[in-house]
């Protein structure tokens, strides 16, 4: 018994030691694995060894199983799994406790493809999988069918494979800003960038996508629009990236890529684009910008233009090679950030035939090639909160493409004190001639030299420089005269100081006129006053209640005046001296001619002025005004001026001018112009040039212009009352064609907006010639939206004259959702060039992948 006894005692103990070890064992077993329980239920919370993993791996679902001897968790049905700022929803997950991987698949359908995805949610961003495989303790994931957004863009992959959550490898990924497609408001983009290779770089600012070779597909057919690599912006802050030009043909340089380049943001307020254009017959250009902009303060920016322009084959006559360049600055102080203080810069600097050379063509579609001068200016203008004083200061550059001469002026400075008032009273209105005198003055300054190109800053130049200083003091006053009259009086006093005098003689060798500028300081004195008397009145011609004509009402306001300026081309000025022309004759000139200060006047001027201003206006019956009666405009003004000198010695009358402006029909607008001579000119036998002869009341055209536009449009041609497209008909299209109506039978309803605008001018000049110089020409430029989504733009230009084509251009646009593709074609002229492009409209591409070379130095930057 006692045997038996410590048997079953042994056999006790050792039961009990190896449950105990097999206790211990479980219990260290499920702490090493955070697995709980092996039962179904709709939460758990697990928990890993801190040395394991950093936070709690939460698991929810409507089937949860767990398999400890595989050390698996199988969740099933509306599944999640929260892992620190990573969350997954799916409708299956797995989690290997023992690799620290989960598996997530999207919900299947009955032939067992994913008809709901997968979805990720990390910092915020969620993205979606058919397939996802993830490793807690490294981060790392690989994923099928991956689809990334970003802004406003997304990227769709076969594969991707997360390195960490900066940096995502894809392959055959599809890049699209299709906003329909984004939205899932449609299966299919209408663009996409496929690439066999992407690395996406995710950043706190900004992410970006780098790809290898990248092709463009519109409505899944793949375009000849591929690129060898991109870098490409996945954010709405300005990135790097690499700028898509546009192609086309040139008639005299060929086949060309046109605005191929990079951008590069540098920093928060510069930016770097760098474009190139490039021509099959050897024919290149390179366009860097530098773009900046200081919110508050200033914006600005700095391009270039230098390039090469090849026609012709070489060897052969018809060979040229020419080398081109511009430089421009930009500079736009903000109003508000000194109103004492405002500088401003508009610099151009292009050789002399630079826009008849240039390969950009961008200014072909701009016409700048019909540029005859380009102007640059710098200026800074200072402003005193208790002086009355404002200095301004300019230097500007004008260039003369016809003669190959430039204008320099450097620097301006110009003076301004603000108008005052001599004998302003302290309180109450001013009234008469002595209260009401207002002066006028300032000093100016300037420095001014013409030359070419050649002689730019060389020492020729600055000894060639004229240098000018001269005050103008200018005093008016008005009043009114037995209420119907209004006085004027004013009076100019001009004094100026020069350091280049003329001298002029006669060369009979060279059978010309021989001007030299002479290194000497001399000066002037002038003065001139006038008078002048104005009123107004009406006059109205009333017609029967029951005529179509109600009323015309004229209006004409009458002037006249008397002008005085002493003859400052007298001995004793010693303004004016003489010399002896080709026929032998005394001719007088003034030394301060071709100077920058001006001449005074030459000869005794008591002229008497008259001028009339008219205004005609007629009052019809009207059903369509709400007072039954419209006013129509026959004359807004038409103007008559001459003059009569009293102490000329011939030609008292000057020329009668006329000038006329209206529009007729509410629509079409006229300018005319027309000059009159009033003395009789006579011609020789065989010659075009005349003799002016004292013989008045022979009058003659000397001049005449006209200028007729008429806008059209479809707005013109629309009732009032006609009833708008969406409720007329209420069915609309569907996903691409939700900018369309539709009737009951099915034919689409939409509005075709058009434009047409018809220009055409005439002038005659004709001066002392016998046939004068005549121009006319006809233009039409307008547009038509076809659709929703085409428009097509266009101007033709025809020279009456010559009977030749002057300018044609047109443009055709069509709007794809999420992008543009343009076509632009001048078929005549001298560059005979068409340009295709397709753009992407998306924000996010802003600075990548455009056709307008946008910048943040515009309104739409996110700055």
């Amino acid at each position: 018994m006692a045997k038996t006894s410590s048997k079953n005692i042994l056999h006790i103990l050792i039961i009990l030691i190896f449950n105990s070890f097999l206790a211990h064992y479980d219990a260290q077993n499920l702490s090493e694995n955070k697995i709980v329980n092996d039962t179904i239920r709709k939460s758990d919370t697990v928990i890993l060894k801190k040395e394991q993993l950093e936070a709690v791996v939460e698991t929810k679902a409507d089937n949860i199983r767990n398999d400890i001897p595989k050390k698996m968790t199988y969740l099933n049905n509306k599944a999640q799994v929260k892992y620190q700022d990573m969350q997954i929803d799916a409708d299956y997950i797995s989690i290997d406790w023992d690799k620290s991987l989960i598996f997530a698949r999207g919900e299947l359908d009955s032939l067992g493809k994913i008809k709901t995805p997968a979805m990720a949610t990390q910092a915020g961003k969620t993205y979606e999988y058919d397939e996802f495989t993830y490793n807690i303790k490294t981060r790392q994931a690989i994923a099928f069918n991956a689809r990334t957004e970003e802004s406003e863009g997304v990227i769709v992959a076969e594969r991707t494979k997360k390195y960490n959550d900066s940096v995502f490898f894809m392959r055959r990924g599809k890049y699209t800003t299709d906003e329909y497609f984004i939205k899932k408001k449609d299966t299919i983009a209408d663009y996409y960038l496929l690439a066999p290779n992407i690395k996406l770089i995710k950043g706190k600012e900004k992410s970006q996508v780098i790809t290898g070779p990248i092709q463009m597909y519109i409505e899944q057919v793949p375009t000849p629009l591929i690129m060898p690599f991109a870098i490409l912006p996945f954010s709405d802050k300005r990135s790097a990236g690499i700028l898509i030009p546009s192609f086309g043909e040139r008639e005299d340089v060929g086949f060309f890529l046109n605005g191929l380049g990079y951008y590069q943001p540098i920093g928060e307020h510069f930016d770097l684009k760098v474009l190139a254009d490039l021509y099959t017959k050897g024919s290149w250009n390179l366009r860097p910008e530098v773009n900046y902009k200081k919110n508050y303060r200033y914006t600005g920016n700095f391009s270039a233009d230098i390039g090469t322009t090849v026609r012709g084959i070489k060897g052969l006559s018809d060979y040229s090679k020419s080398s081109t360049y511009r430089i421009a600055w930009r500079h736009q102080q903000d109003s508000k950030a000194n109103p004492f203080l405002t500088f401003s810069a508009s610099v151009d600097l292009v050789s002399n035939k630079f826009y008849n050379n240039t390969v950009n063509n961008n200014y072909a579609f701009n016409q700048n090639n019909l540029n005859a001068q380009q102007n640059s200016s710098i200026s800074i203008v200072k402003r005193f909160l208790t002086l009355p004083i404002t200095i301004t200061g300019t230097s500007s550059y004008s260039q003369n493409f016809s003669t190959g001469l430039a204008d320099l002026k450097l620097p301006v400075l110009n003076v301004a004190i603000n108008q005052f008032y001599l004998f302003k009273p302290k309180t109450g209105v001013r009234q008469g001639l002595l209260e009401n005198i207002a002066v006028n003055t300032g000093l100016n300054f300037n420095n001014y030299v013409q030359t070419n190109e050649g002689e730019l800053f060389t020492k020729v130049m600055w000894d060639k420089m004229q240098t000018g200083l001269k005050n103008n003091i200018s005093l008016g006053t008005n009043t009114t005269i037995a209420k119907y009259f209004t006085f004027s009086l004013s009076a100019n006093i001009d004094n100026a100081l020069t350091t280049k005098t003329l001298t002029r003689t006669y060369n009979p060798l060279t059978n010309k006129v021989d001007d030299v500028l002479n290194k000497k300081i001399a000066g002037y004195s002038s003065f001139s006053t006038s008078a002048s008397l104005q009123t107004v009145l009406y006059g109205m011609l009333n017609f029967k209640k029951t005529s179509g004509i109600q009323a015309i009402r004229h209006m004409m306001t009458p002037q006249i005046g008397f002008s005085y300026s002493p003859d400052f081309s007298a001995a004793n000025f010693g303004y004016y001296k003489s010399y002896y022309n080709d026929r032998g004759e005394m001719t007088s000139y003034s030394i301060f001619d071709k100077g920058i200060v001006g001449s005074p006047n030459s000869g005794l001027v008591q002229a008497m002025t008259f001028s009339i201003n008219n205004n005609l206006e007629m009052k019809v019956k009207s059903k369509k005004d709400s007072t039954g009666i419209k006013k129509i405009k026959i004359f807004e003004s038409l103007n008559f001026n001459t003059s009569y000198n009293f102490a000329a010695p011939i030609y008292k009358w000057s020329m009668f001018t006329f000038s006329g402006q209206t529009t007729l029909f509410d629509k079409i607008n006229l300018n005319t112009g027309l000059t009159l001579e009033p003395y009789q000119i006579v011609f020789a036998p065989g010659e075009n040039s005349g003799i002016r002869t004292d013989n008045f009341g022979h009058f003659s055209v000397q001049g005449f212009n006209a200028q007729f536009s008429y806008p059209l449009s479809s707005e013109i041609f629309e009732k009032k009352n006609k009833e708008d497209t969406s409720k007329k008909y209420k069915k609309k299209g569907e996903i691409r064609n939700e900018n369309y109506y539709f009737d009951d039978d099915n034919y689409s309803r939409f509005d075709q907006p058009w434009t047409l605008n018809i220009n055409a001018q005439y002038s005659y000049t004709k001066s002392l010639t016998r046939f004068g110089n005549k121009m006319a020409s006809v233009g039409l430029d307008g547009s038509i939206k076809l659709t929703p989504f085409w428009n097509i733009t266009g101007n033709l230009y025809y020279d009456v004259i010559s009977k030749e084509i002057a300018n044609t251009q047109i443009g055709f646009s069509r709007d794809q959702r999420s992008f543009t593709i343009n076509f632009n074609w001048i078929p005549y002229g001298q560059y005979k060039v068409y340009d295709f492009f397709i753009g992407i409209k998306a924000n996010i591409l802003r600075d990548a992948l455009k056709y307008k070379d946008r910048s943040f130095t515009q309104p739409n930057a996110p700055f």
